[in-house]
């Protein structure tokens, strides 16, 4: 029997950002993909589907770092992000019909995943920059929300974050939990798992169960 025995100072010493770095790159391309779909579906051209891919993907980011004054921005320096977009979005136009029956599972899992990784990444850039918990919450939300308003938008679709779904809500939730675990001392990277896998699993019920946020209404 193969035993594998972790050692206690290699998990409370984990350096995270390696991590972060992967969660960043699983975001851009979870948000990609559904760029290339809708726009597919939108019988957009090959750039056209690029296109809509990258705003989608680098959208939140460059408004939120923007917003922080923090330049150059990610993508300028770091060639990997539209090197990235660039191959998922050219896979999806070849392999995925936009009319399968199994995109639309597909679509909805991929964009839980970037709503998940990109709440968390935007967050810990907010935090880094000296933003205080209210405006790191908020600036964690712009990073996930204005790459699919954009998107929906050249898409004419009614943006998904202004329907009453469990989205926005879901993003604030993992958020609040991952500055309890910080202020707890609980290990970063543990911090940083717990918050994704709240967000994820909060979005993905939703999707399973039909749960809608309510609206507000005085009725006389």
């Amino acid at each position: 029997m193969l035993t594998i025995a972790l050692d206690s100072e290699v998990m409370t010493t984990f350096d995270p950002r390696s991590l972060i770095y992967l969660f960043d790159m699983i975001g851009i391309v979870a948000c990609s993909i559904p760029g290339t779909i809708l726009a597919k579906h939108k019988n957009f051209d090959v750039f056209g589907c690029l296109l809509v891919s990258i705003v989608t993907a680098i959208g939140g980011g460059t408004v939120r770092d923007v917003i922080l004054d923090r330049h150059p921005l990610f993508w300028m320096v770091d060639m990997s992000y539209l090197t990235l977009i660039t191959v998922s979005s050219l896979v999806m136009q070849i392999f995925f019909h936009p009319n399968s029956r199994r995109v639309d599972k597909f679509l909805k899992l991929s964009d839980t995943i970037g709503l998940s990784a990109f709440t968390l990444i935007g967050i810990k850039v907010a935090d880094s920059m000296g933003a205080n918990v209210p405006v790191a919450l908020l600036l964690g939300v712009i990073t996930i929300i204005v790459g699919g308003i954009i998107r929906d938008m050249i898409c004419n679709e009614i943006p998904l974050v202004l329907q009453q779904e469990i989205y926005i809500s879901a993003s604030l939730t993992g958020g609040i939990l991952y500055f309890a675990l910080h202020n707890l001392g609980v290990s970063a990277w543990i911090a940083d798992i717990s918050a994704m896998a709240t967000i994820f699993t909060l979005r993905m019920l939703a999707i399973r169960y039909d749960w809608q946020f309510p609206t507000i209404e005085w009725k006389y």
